[in-house]
């Protein structure tokens, strides 16, 4: 069984809605979901804010299989690509995969895991540390890596929106 975190935004149309249709199509595999939170865009794209939050999911998917999971409910949300972190219906993101307590290391076109990026993005981090927060990340404490951020514009929305 594996043990992975996706972190999923949306910043256009019902943004809560957006999200929850993720947690309904994974289904009975997601064991915790963060509270929901508005944050401010990333990437220098000028846009709505975000809604973002974490899911928790035991599955026994392999990482590429989720990762094509996320994207088959992007797709299902309208997720159009246009500008390269743009604004979108619904982003799936997998983080990171633990199996048999081991963090799962992938660097291929395909899927890079741990997430690339995932250390430096409060939008991920803050609410994965709502949820668990004991988690680590590269080896790393999520709680230590959340304090050289900037949380500044990161607010809590719904701690039960789901």
């Amino acid at each position: 069984m594996m043990r992975a975190v996706l972190s999923i935004g949306s910043n256009l149309g019902d943004r809560a809605a957006n999200l929850r249709g993720v947690v309904a199509g994974l289904g009975e595999s997601v064991v915790a979901v963060s509270p929901l939170y508005a944050t401010p865009p990333w990437g220098g794209v000028e846009q709505p804010d975000f809604y973002n939050a974490i899911l928790i999911v035991e599955t026994s998917r392999t990482p590429v299989q989720l990762l094509r999971a996320g994207l088959a409910l992007e797709d299902a949300a309208y997720r159009r690509r246009a500008t390269r972190w743009g604004p979108r219906t619904l982003d799936v993101d997998l983080v990171t995969c633990v199996v048999d307590g081991v963090e799962v290391r992938s660097d291929t076109e395909e899927l890079r895991l741990p997430h690339p990026h995932a250390a430096a993005r409060a939008f991920v981090l803050v609410p994965w540390l709502a949820v668990e927060p004991e988690a680590v990340l590269g080896g790393y404490r999520v709680a230590e890596l959340v304090a050289g951020l900037d949380t500044s514009g990161i607010a809590m929305v719904a701690k039960e929106w789901v």
